[in-house]
């Protein structure tokens, strides 16, 4: 037989073989690292985990679960409906474990990570194990609260901070008056009297909303509104808990004192203030508890503030004579090596510290020069998650840019995560991050997780809204593109471990960005140039709810920023920073919170379940989150028309006769929890959508597989 005869003999057999041979079906491929394809879902080392992967039935003639250049014949396990199950078992060793799957069938082979189907092995794509490491299990899914205390309730006049009671920034602190008052342009000083009384005293409501975990931006001593800069991490600060003692005088009832200049020194200084305040807070955490609720502190060790006792660059802590001198008064303070002088010879020598990105007020902590501070903050990571306090764990602020190498940073890290589980081990170390966490994530020896804003807020943002996270720019051709969002959610999800995704903080609004419901009309600036009454201006409530659908049923712990389920407005940083409008709620907005909360924690599927997405398009995304025994389809038209469509969702493991039962449907009206049933039709489901909308189906009857 010559050359050309065999050419056309191989190509004869392989037509043949691909004729015999049914079609790949690609969406049935299915893996990752939920319970339904793993066990155990948080291994040890040691310890044998069996991993499966999804097919359907007779579909493929061989699976290989790949570790580098190993490869694993899996085992058909199981068939159930129209899939089959192939399994491995492998036992861990000390090291993470990466792998991803080969599929072949016929002379077909393709290859399947977390970024999902490929004709190539990607190896940043990899599903990582991370022997020994785990998530907490209350965490999982967790609906968080996230509370700025001054701006959230007056629970205690007594310890508002006063007009003219100290000088900070350029500026003496003012007491606002009038609680519905937008914050100004340069708003550190304000005040609205917000404590942990006020939250205290509505711990019913957000026991009714179905909050599970409240997360408070800073609350130990500090002269701002915010707290970021920090004077005493030993203590809660008195204005936001008790103040027994003023300028010496117990206190009886109202501030009588006049002497306002020297009350502020008195009143966050003070021991009997800075206990009671330390054990008032001890009992709100353990009311909280009582109540099934936990608690997140914000751990801000990257900077302190220059009123901190260390530093003192105000003399606050000179003028009480009770405490060491600050390393600004003397080049002879124990904490001289707490901070990085640029010029020990300059004069005078204490003004050239480094301030984190320049701020003065924000002095950087230098962990290199200083095992005391070093120490000491390691001290301060267990004790709030220790009793008396029994915090549940730490968001961490601006935690990649902490110390000056990347070396310390994660020795620091390393060694905050030993100190933290040690003490509780079912507390959370969760941080805040811009871009890529991998770094921090992969090897389960640093931070639990972080906030999402790549993974989550941004493409969610850019997809409904076409707005950046700040309002600060627009880009049209976002709008609307489900490719680019589903593109972006699945390159950013791969960096966590499925562990450490169902417990991301998805935000939808925070103190650092503008609201979502102002997003929502597209306004590109500021409070300081468009004012504040256009963060209100030609909003979109619709859009808004259509957010809150996927934020409420994507993989992650849901986290409502004070405020948003009431239909706060406001632009960046400080108007996203407006007071609680008590009384003036928008209701039926507080009734959707709290109906679509109640959906998600009462569904294993929307809190620990898979995910998946299913052909979208312009202004429609598509995905179904599901396990073996529930399964989601969520539908969102974001565009101005209504629309028919037609969609495959057997690939969730829905049965292709099921019912689907509308569950919730959000509109330009409202919303409706009237339910409404489906036929699928092979698979298949048919439905209007109506324009700004957004759907959540679920499977009435348990599947076969």
């Amino acid at each position: 037989m010559n050359k050309q005869d065999s050419v056309y003999e191989f190509n004869h057999i392989q037509r043949y073989i691909m004729q015999m041979r049914p079609l790949l079906r690609k969406e049935a491929l299915f893996s990752d690292g939920t319970a339904d394809y793993r066990q155990p879902v948080e291994p040890e080392a040691g310890e044998e985990v069996a991993i499966r992967f999804r097919t359907a039935k007779d579909n493929v003639d061989i699976v290989w679960l790949c570790d580098g250049e190993r490869q694993y014949k899996m085992k058909k396990a199981e068939t159930a409906g129209e899939f089959d199950y192939y399994e491995v078992k492998i036992t861990l060793g000390e090291e993470p474990f990466c792998y991803y799957f080969k599929v072949v069938t016929g002379l077909l082979c393709v290859y399947f990570d977390r970024y999902g189907v490929s004709k190539e092995a990607r190896e940043q794509y990899c599903f990582r194990i991370i022997p020994g490491f785990s998530t907490p299990d209350w965490s999982k899914g967790a609906v968080m609260y996230q509370i700025l205390v001054d701006r959230f309730y007056n629970g205690d006049t007594s310890n508002d901070v006063l007009t003219d009671e100290y000088f900070y920034i350029r500026t003496t602190s003012k007491r606002m008056e009038d609680w519905e008052q937008c914050p100004s342009d340069f708003s550190v000083a304000e005040f609205y009297g917000g404590d942990l009384e006020g939250v205290r005293q509505k711990l019913d409501y957000l026991q009714g909303l179905g909050v599970e975990v409240i997360y408070f931006n800073p609350l130990f001593v500090s002269p701002s509104n915010h707290k970021y800069d920090i004077q005493d991490y030993d203590y809660i600060d008195p204005h936001y808990g008790v103040i027994l003692e003023d300028d010496g005088m117990l206190l009886s009832g109202g501030v009588t004192d006049n002497r306002r200049a020297t009350r502020h020194v008195n009143r966050v200084t003070n021991r009997k203030n800075l206990e009671a305040s330390n054990r008032f807070f001890a009992k709100l955490v353990e009311e909280i508890h009582a109540r099934g609720m936990r608690v997140i502190l914000d751990g801000v060790f990257n900077h302190c503030g220059s009123f901190n006792k260390w530093l003192d660059r105000e003399e606050i802590y000179t003028l009480t004579g009770d405490y060491e001198k600050g390393a600004f008064i003397s080049e002879e303070s124990p904490y001289r090596s707490f901070f990085k002088f640029r010029d020990e010879h300059a004069w005078p020598f204490n003004t050239t510290y480094e301030g984190w990105w320049g701020h003065d007020t924000l002095p950087k902590l230098n962990y290199e020069d200083s095992e005391k501070l070093y120490d000491y903050i390691m001290r301060i990571a267990a004790k709030w998650v220790s009793p008396p306090y029994n915090v549940d764990g730490w968001r961490l602020d601006v935690a990649a840019d902490l110390g000056h190498s990347p070396e310390i940073n994660h020795k620091f890290w390393r060694d905050f995560r030993t100190a933290v589980k040690t003490a509780n081990p079912d507390a959370i170390i969760l941080a805040e991050h811009y871009g890529d966490p991998k770094e921090w994530l992969e090897n389960g020896d640093q931070w639990d997780t972080v906030m999402n804003y790549d993974a989550f807020m941004e493409p969610l943002t850019w997809f409904l809204t076409g707005l950046e996270k700040h309002s600060d720019e627009a880009k049209p051709e976002l709008l609307g593109s489900a490719k680019d969002f589903e593109g972006a959610m699945r390159h950013y999800m791969a960096s966590f471990q499925t562990s450490q995704l169902l417990c991301a903080m998805n935000e939808l609004s925070n103190h650092d960005h503008s609201r979502f419901m102002t997003r929502t009309n597209g306004k590109v600036g500021r409070a300081a140039v468009l004012g504040t009454h256009a963060a209100s201006e030609g909003v979109r409530p619709a859009v808004f709810r259509e957010a809150v659908v996927v934020q409420m049923t994507w993989p992650g712990a849901p986290t409502v920023y004070y405020g948003d389920e009431a239909g706060l407005c406001g632009f960046t940083d400080p108007d996203n920073r407006r007071t609680y409008p008590w009384g003036k709620e928008d209701v039926v907005l507080v009734d959707f919170h709290r109906d679509i909360i109640h959906i998600h924690k009462e569904n294993p599927a929307l809190r620990t379940g898979s995910l998946k997405f299913l052909k979208g398009g312009e202004n429609l995304l598509c995905y179904a989150r599901f396990n073996r025994s529930q399964q989601f389809v969520v539908l969102l038209n974001n565009g101005g028309t209504e629309r028919s469509i037609e969609l495959e969702v057997w690939p969730a493991g829905i049965p292709r006769e099921a019912v689907l039962e509308r569950i919730m449907i959000t509109n330009e009206a409202g919303y409706s929890l009237m339910p409404r049933r489906y036929e699928l039709k092979d698979g298949v489901l048919s439905i209007e959508l109506q324009k700004q909308s957004a759907v959540i189906l679920r499977c009435e009857i348990g599947p076969q597989n």
